[in-house]
């Protein structure tokens, strides 16, 4: 050490100046590059990995309600022929039959509708309840289908 010290001691007082200021610039360059650059970018990183995680906690939340809602049977209020005249009436479809053979079950004809709008109604009916035990749809030639539908209520 005293071999260093002698060293600097035998430079000007110009030299010994800018040998300090190189100094204390590597110091600071180290201690950046070293130690807050680093911290910096994993305190960075940590946030981008707890928004990702955020964001996949809300999806599978939302996922678990859907399928625990999936389960979930909604009872049809009045008779099965009721409850379904109602919801294709607010679907919009003009029923043009509607039949009660007997056995909780009903026949159902519609002679007009769009076949994607049918089928979404299908799914809804599905969901509350309601099952399909046939359908026949025809085609109309004018982008829209008839429809022979056998429904029954599901037994809870």
């Amino acid at each position: 050490m005293s071999g260093i010290r002698q060293w600097f001691e035998g430079r000007s007082l110009r030299e010994r100046r800018m040998i300090l200021v190189m100094l204390g610039l590597l110091a600071l360059t180290i201690l950046w590059g070293g130690i807050i650059r680093p911290v910096r970018d994993g305190l960075s990183s940590a946030r981008e990995r707890h928004a990702d995680a955020v964001v996949r906690l809300a999806a599978t939340q939302s996922e678990l309600a859907a399928i625990k809602g999936a389960g979930r049977l909604v009872p049809l209020t009045g008779s099965l022929a009721d409850a379904v005249r109602l919801r294709a009436d607010a679907a919009g479809f003009s029923v043009t039959s509607l039949d009660e053979p007997g056995a909780g079950r009903i026949h159902l004809v519609i002679q007009s509708a769009r076949s994607a709008a049918l089928g979404r109604w299908l799914a809804q009916l599905e969901r509350s309840g309601v099952l399909i035990d046939s359908a026949t749809w025809r085609d109309n030639g004018d982008t829209t289908v008839a429809a022979d539908l056998v429904l029954r209520a599901r037994v809870a």
